[in-house]
């Protein structure tokens, strides 16, 4: 059963009262930059002149790609499985980066390619084991489709439960840079070269190879170029569910902080099902990926990060949130000039 979203956009009148705040702050005007259009931001989504962050949390979502078989990646498919279970015991980049600045990670199976149940500790919306390979048909059928984009919901759902007002969203699946490429070019009308990139590691004649894979999988494309169609031929489980965590996460107001490619492209996606989704977004970081700064262009995205990374797992969004806490600190704790005896300056 197709899963609807109700987005709407916040009301703007509050923005002309949070300007009137931010530009009264003992500073001079604008001197704040992009902290001051975050505060803006989140002001606005959360209708308040005091924003607040609450218990934010990181999902990941992990799956296994059919298209893996054509060689577009060097990781095989075995390591999707075997980081699933390294962030579940704590040793892997998200899992340090989620401790230092207090996210509680998620882990999700959406469609890893294992016959054996999950250990505790991850939350088992296995649709299948791995998608098949869109070089000659669907990557998955659109009651699958259909599924993984509730089941991200229902994960979000829980985190908003226990309180949580901001997400960060994380993938791990060998080869889902092809998918998130094939999504980019169709929703952007960038050539698909400019959106193919090296992945985990390819060498040139690997991104070559991977190129000439992709744009016979294009040629092969049978669907009827709906956005549905689209996500469902060429996606992953993984990122379908990060797509309906997305639209679970506007629909209830929350914040939403964008990692790399993957997920940028994830809510390049989600935004042709719902526009109103980007206006919950805050984009985290510009990685190395190559075409993650031409979609971030697409987008009209300013990212508050360029550290060169290109991990995924969420990583980028978790470095950027001390940024974000900022931006909050900023509007809810530094005095005004109508409190304190500054003159006001520009």
């Amino acid at each position: 059963m197709k899963r609807i979203f109700d987005i709407s956009e916040p009301d703007r009148d509050i923005i002309a009262s949070l300007r009137e705040k931010i530009d009264n702050l003992t500073k001079p005007k604008g001197s704040l930059g992009q902290l001051e259009e975050i505060a803006t931001q989140i002001g606005w989504i959360q209708q308040s002149l005091n924003p607040e962050l609450c218990k934010p949390h990181n999902i990941l979502f992990a799956a296994d790609h059919g298209i893996l078989d054509e060689g577009v990646s060097v990781s095989p498919k075995e390591v999707t499985l075997q980081q699933l279970l390294h962030f579940g015991r704590g040793g892997a980049g998200i899992n340090f980066l989620c401790d230092q600045h207090g996210f509680e990670l998620v882990l999700v199976d959406a469609g890893v390619d294992s016959p054996d149940p999950m250990p505790k500790g991850i939350l088992n919306m296995k649709l299948r084991r791995g998608t098949r390979n869109f070089l000659h048909e669907a990557a998955m059928t659109h009651e699958e489709f259909e599924k993984g984009i509730d089941c991200g919901a229902q994960v979000v759902d829980k985190v908003y439960a226990r309180g949580c007002n901001i997400v960060s969203f994380g993938e791990m699946g060998s080869g889902n840079t092809s998918s998130s490429s094939m999504w980019m070019h169709y929703f952007t009308g960038i050539g698909l070269d400019r959106c193919v990139g090296a992945g985990a590691g390819l060498a040139k004649s690997g991104v070559q190879h991977k190129f000439e894979v992709l744009s016979r999988a294009r040629d092969n494309y049978q669907g009827d170029a709906s956005p549905e169609s689209i996500m469902a031929w060429f996606g992953g489980y993984e990122l379908v569910m990060a797509v309906g965590g997305m639209l679970r996460a506007a629909e209830l107001g929350m914040i939403i902080i964008v990692d790399g490619f993957i997920m940028t492209n994830c809510i390049l996606a989600a935004s042709r099902l719902y526009p109103n989704v980007l206006l919950y977004a805050i984009f985290g970081h510009q990685g190395d990926e190559s075409g993650h700064k031409a979609v971030l262009d697409y987008l009209g995205a300013k990212p508050l990060l360029n550290l060169s990374l290109r991990l995924g797992e969420g990583s980028g969004a978790v470095c950027a949130y001390p940024i974000i806490q900022s931006a909050v600190k900023m509007i809810n704790e530094m005095d005004s000039f109508r409190n304190v005896p500054v003159t006001k300056y520009f």
